[in-house]
């Protein structure tokens, strides 16, 4: 295999690719959870919460997708499993039975510490001249803060 010849150096691009590895098991985790409560929500906003949720979930699959595939870019491995995710994500899982309002509050809760895990990120990324994974962090505050707001928009 050829050497990754990105413009940065091998401890820039490790660095990073080892910042993005716990924000994709945390991408991973909070995709699962709105998953969960896509299915289990119930109560009076059901079908617009339904919906919400639905759209989250997939927003976030695709974004562990593009995650991933960073990782891969600056040569490393991208991790995966969920005992490798249990291992390094932040997030917690649902505990079952959370009401509609409770599953708002923990989504909005968790994209919100999201949001602060890529802002870290981003700034590692940029420090050490890693434009790319710096935009993608933006990516996904801005992904993630629109959703929190959406969340708790619901709960009033």
């Amino acid at each position: 295999m050829a050497a990754v010849s990105l413009g940065l150096s091998d401890n820039a691009r490790k660095q990073v690719a080892e910042s993005l590895g716990p924000i994709l098991a945390d991408h991973y985790l909070l995709a699962l959870k709105t998953h969960n409560f896509h299915w289990n929500v119930t109560g009076p906003n059901f079908q617009g919460l339904h919906t919400l949720f639905g759209g989250q979930y997939e927003a976030l699959h695709a974004a562990v997708d593009e995650i991933a595939e960073r990782i891969r870019t600056l040569g490393y491995p991208a991790p995966g499993g969920f005992a490798v995710y249990g291992k390094i994500a932040t997030l917690t899982e649902a505990k079952g039975g959370e009401s509609w309002s409770q599953m708002c509050e923990q989504l909005a809760a968790d994209n919100d510490s999201l949001v602060q895990r890529c802002r870290v990120a981003r700034e590692l990324a940029e420090s050490l001249g890693d434009a790319e994974s710096g935009d993608l962090m933006i990516e996904r505050m801005d992904a993630l803060a629109k959703a929190a707001w959406m969340l708790r928009s619901h709960v009033g």
